[in-house]
């Protein structure tokens, strides 16, 4: 099997020419499609349209193209929970939904109406014999993660699913946030309690020390960028914050997006350990930031979080590219924020208020600017867009219900 040896020097390259996500199939004679070996799944949480042309706007410019929306396949989701309270879903019904195909209520993790535990794309893909793995800014056993590799009737809790990840879906690759969750109070990791970040932050698990059963399980457990890259073969558990990899706070008010690790590069290692397996492998990557900001209405921190996840859909890309069994999805699992792309005018908005308005902004290489307008600091239920490369993408075509996407993973990573 290739590893991705080679792939910084041809992300590099990419870079520079500018033409990231820009490949496309040779022409002539068209080949069979291969069959789908490995799956990269890719969750901006609370990504909609609107920021992803945000994105677009402010990084590139009028004519440019984000890779995740130079992926040849497009479609939407719809994100409706099955909730007794609420017709808008939260992340653990959203990922629950793409993880078991089940609509449930807000809280879920991958458990039904009843509280009865479903069967997770993570865990099933395991059982077939394939490599695993989650990478996350948020705590690795947040909702969206822990959808695909646990079960719990409330998504908070977070120590009792990384005990799961450990004892029954055993990723090989865990890497992302929330070491608070994997030692018990009172026992501080490689990040101290209480950091002046934040004083809330620190060791609370009831699970014991979780760390080191990760290591008497085989697991390398890493805690620093430098440790990560010298990580090898095998089983790797590498949490970088006590809870999220950033401060998600309004801006100017001690909001930070910083990770120590970035997103693309911890995509990068997992993409290499993972590709070690003949029998293929399942990735779930995620950027939790998007969200949690868009919470603020905090727009800068959106943009540089929505960047930070479109250089890492060109990781996988450049994967996907030079290994043509993978197939890489890309979606939001809702919308927050209920965020719009608008001219600026003084006379619109105040910037204040249940609806306001951010900005302006620039539009790259232009003198052109916009302004990103929210109307709640809440989840909405709008569709979210999905975009996909490789074996069957082109069934991401149209609008589907977000259950839609177990169906089309489900057969190729169980088979």
């Amino acid at each position: 099997m290739k590893t991705l040896a080679r792939l910084p020097h041809r992300l590099a390259a990419l870079l520079v020419a500018g033409t990231l996500g820009s490949c496309a199939p040779a022409t002539g004679v068209a080949a069979e499609e291969p069959a789908a070996r490995n799956v990269i799944f890719i969750n901006g949480d609370g990504m909609g349209a609107a920021h992803r042309e945000a994105a677009r706007l402010y990084h590139l410019g009028q004519g440019g193209r984000l890779a995740m929306d130079r992926l040849p396949y497009s479609g939407q989701l719809t994100t409706s929970p099955k909730d007794p309270v609420s017709e808008i879903t939260d992340s653990a019904a959203g990922a629950t939904a793409w993880a078991t195909g089940r609509r449930t209520y807000n809280g879920a993790i991958s458990v039904d109406t009843a509280r009865r535990p479903l069967p997770t794309l993570g865990a099933q893909a395991k059982a077939a014999g394939r490599a695993t793995g989650l990478v996350t800014t948020a705590q690795v056993t947040d909702a969206s993660p822990a959808a695909f590799y646990a079960n719990a009737v409330d998504r908070d809790a977070q120590d009792d699913i990384a005990r799961q990840y450990l004892e029954a879906s055993k990723p090989d690759v865990i890497l992302g946030g929330g070491e608070d969750w994997w030692l018990p109070k009172g026992t501080p990791g490689a990040y101290p309690d209480k950091p002046a970040a934040d004083r809330t932050e620190a060791s609370r698990g009831t699970e014991g020390n979780l760390i080191t059963r990760a290591r008497s399980a085989g697991y390398q457990y890493v805690s620093t960028p430098a440790q990560l890259a010298a990580a090898g073969p095998g089983r790797l558990l590498g949490l970088f914050a006590n809870e999220e990899m950033f401060q998600q706070r309004a801006e100017g008010r001690g909001d930070v997006y910083q990770p120590v690790v970035s997103l693309p590069t911890m995509t990068g290692k997992a993409l290499d350990v993972l590709s070690a397996d003949p029998d293929g492998f399942f990735l779930f990557v995620e950027e939790e930031a998007v969200d949690e900001f868009a919470h603020q209405n905090n727009a800068r921190r959106v943009l540089q979080a929505m960047w930070q996840l479109d250089r890492t859909v060109a990781v996988a890309r450049a994967y996907a590219d030079t290994h043509p069994d993978t197939l890489v999805v890309v979606a939001g699992d809702h919308e927050t924020g209920g965020l719009s792309v608008e001219a600026v005018d003084p006379k619109d908005e105040s910037g204040a208020g249940t609806s306001a308005e951010d900005g302006p902004l620039p539009v790259k290489n232009t003198k052109l600017r916009f302004t990103m307008d929210w109307t709640t600091t809440e989840h909405t239920g709008q569709d979210v867009p999905v975009t996909a490369v490789g074996p069957q993408a082109d069934r991401f075509t149209g609008k589907h219900p977000n259950t839609h996407v177990y169906d089309v993973l489900a057969p190729i990573l169980t088979e």
